[in-house]
């Protein structure tokens, strides 16, 4: 689980088939084997590490979902290493799962992004929304784009200065909003169901 706010800016190094390998130090500071690092808001596992790089293995579904495919060297890469229970939230949860991908419509400092079909009635005015894996709160919204407000700091510190219209970002809703909808799916469901103890009986 992630909180969305970027701790290092790395960089792609290299790219070897599904492996790739990033430059980076403070991600890295108490990182091993196994653990997990969110690279534009995708959950990874660092699988190889050195002297300020790390590698990871890209599965067919991050290959497939992700714009990390897009990625040549040289890129800047946002990274997060993963929440632990003693710290502040201060953006919102992630999971590092990225639902899909989106096209930058306007660049910062309002950035501007496509709305993927299927994710709009996830996205509500001031409701949070993961962007290349920085937690941003939507200004504003319609039925094909949104609009979210990036200060100068994130601007510096993270990737999503340097993109362009075209661009294609990471994106990962609220997992609060896909619980609520499954819930609410699950209440229907069960108000429209007869249960067997009340199954109306049929005496011979």
């Amino acid at each position: 689980m992630f909180t969305g706010i970027v701790e290092e800016l790395g960089t792609l190094v290299s790219r070897r088939d599904a492996r790739i390998r990033i430059g980076a130090a403070l991600v890295l500071e108490d990182a091993s084997l196994g653990d997990s690092i969110a690279v534009n808001g995708c959950c990874l596992t660092v699988v190889a590490r050195g002297d300020e790089w790390w590698e990871a293995d890209l599965s067919p579904e991050t290959l497939e979902r992700t714009g990390l495919v897009d990625l040549v060297g040289g890129d800047r890469v946002n990274l997060e290493r993963p929440l632990r229970l003693a710290d502040r939230l201060g953006g919102h949860l992630v999971q590092g799962h990225v639902d899909a991908t989106a096209e930058v419509l306007a660049p910062v400092p309002d950035l501007r992004v496509s709305v993927p079909e299927g994710l709009g009635r996830y996205l509500v005015a001031k409701g949070s929304i993961t962007v290349d894996g920085v937690s941003l709160t939507v200004a504003e919204l319609d039925d094909t784009s949104f609009t979210v407000a990036v200060i100068p700091h994130t601007s510096e510190v993270t990737n999503l200065g340097g993109r362009r219209v075209g661009d294609r970002v990471n994106l990962e809703v609220d997992v609060v909003a896909k619980y609520v909808e499954s819930m609410l799916a699950g209440a229907t469901n069960s108000a429209g169901s007869t249960s067997p103890e009340r199954a109306p009986r049929s005496d011979p």
